[in-house]
């Protein structure tokens, strides 16, 4: 038996914009983004990207966290640890085994930022071996359910760039199902030198700050970043009497199936999860007040969405912005991210600029949003596509 809402009751993050949930909502009010040049370790590549990265160590992260010396948490883990329980202080959790409880949690990157390091000396040095163990993608999720006691369903996706978003949907749709009355999910990904080198190689970086959905654009900003939303069914929220901070409202995934690293160029994948996520909702097109675009600001991403966009928006495409100017694009993490930052939309009646943006492209004759705009939002749709033609959708509503 399906349940009619399943309410979000809390969310952490950690970013290159803030270290919580207020610090990221700040910057995104002041217009001050996180992207820089790398700090936090060596590369060739240190002068030709620009980053949006953390700027605390491992170690730092570490005793943050209060681990033994000698841990094997990897970044990703830490990150994904801190944000987690963010979440869980947020939706004043106490006794997280008095319901049915889950985790799913999302990673591209997993445990490479430590095996990169370590792979050729693992044979003959100990304190290498135990970062070996670390770098398989459900590691990270493991250690985050072992911080938050959960044991009854922990599970890992990853999808490229829409795994969270994937992991939303899947916890909304197992709390729809009664399967479980509470899930945990969200997504975390560090940078590294796999990726920094993977990309450069797929020649998709840009050497400035990046500027989704610009006629000029470049090319994107990895970022790093973790995020968490609690989900809960209407039982939870009845009982404690909790506050709502908004509802998973509508969701859609689909793939295109046109290539392992680009969108179509009608972008079919996005517009049939942005259709499903609509009728999931039982909404009309019209009704969409905002859109947290997937926006790389690459020349095949921004133009392939925004086609996806007009075909199901028509001539009256709502505001939308791309806020991955902000974080740079923390790949597996980032439908989780921008969920944080949608349900910030309708929490403060707000609308986030699409940084850097100065010319339309000129195929799709849309312009973002450029500022800080208040307006009365009651639904957003946020958007994640990612390497081979996974597209997801979500929409919020906005909470009690």
């Amino acid at each position: 038996m399906f349940q009619n809402r399943v309410a979000i009751t809390g969310m952490g993050i950690v970013s290159s914009i803030g270290n919580t949930v207020e610090e990221n909502l700040k910057s995104l009010l002041k217009s001050k983004n996180g992207i820089s040049p790398i700090i936090n370790f060596k590369t060739r590549h240190l002068h030709d990207i620009k980053v949006g990265e953390i700027l605390k160590t491992n170690a730092q992260l570490a005793t943050f966290l209060k681990l033994p010396k000698d841990h094997n948490y990897s970044r990703t883990a830490l990150l994904g640890c801190i944000a987690a329980k963010q979440a869980v202080a947020k939706a004043k959790i106490k006794d997280i085994s008095l319901h049915r409880t889950g985790l799913i949690s999302s990673t591209s990157v997993g445990g490479m930022d430590m095996t990169e390091r370590h792979f050729k000396k693992f044979h003959e040095n100990k304190n290498s071996s135990k970062f070996i163990s670390s770098h398989y993608a459900s590691d990270s999720t493991e250690k985050i359910a072992d911080q938050l006691g959960i044991t009854q369903y922990i599970t890992t996706i990853s999808t490229a760039c829409s795994s969270a978003a994937n992991a939303i949907m899947l916890g909304t749709r197992l709390i729809k199902t009664g399967q479980l009355d509470r899930v945990i999910v969200g997504g975390t990904d560090a940078l590294s030198k796999f990726t920094i080198n993977g990309f450069k190689t797929l020649l998709i970086l840009s050497d400035t700050d990046c500027a989704p959905f610009d006629a000029d654009r470049k090319g994107l900003n990895l970022g790093e970043a973790a995020a968490y939303l609690i989900l809960e069914s209407d039982a939870i929220v009845d009982e404690g009497n909790k506050e709502v901070l908004a509802y998973v409202e509508g969701y859609g995934n689909a793939n295109d199936a046109f290539h392992q690293t680009a969108s179509s160029d009608n972008g079919e994948g996005a517009y049939l999860a942005m259709r499903k996520a609509l009728d999931v909702a039982n909404i009309q097109p019209e009704q969409i007040d905002y859109i947290n675009v997937h926006g790389t600001a690459t020349p095949n991403n921004d133009l392939s969405e925004g086609i996806a966009m007009k075909r199901i928006f028509g001539e009256r495409v709502p505001d939308f912005s791309s806020t991955k100017a902000f974080t740079g694009h923390a790949l597996a993490a980032a439908g989780a991210i921008e969920g944080v930052f949608s349900i910030l939309a309708l929490q403060n009646q707000v609308m986030f600029p699409n940084l850097n943006f100065q010319t339309s492209i000129p195929e799709l004759k849309i312009i973002p949003i450029t500022k800080v705009i208040n307006k009365p939002l009651k639904y957003v749709l946020s958007n994640s596509f990612g390497f081979g033609g996974n597209c997801s959708t979500l929409i919020f509503s906005k909470g009690k």
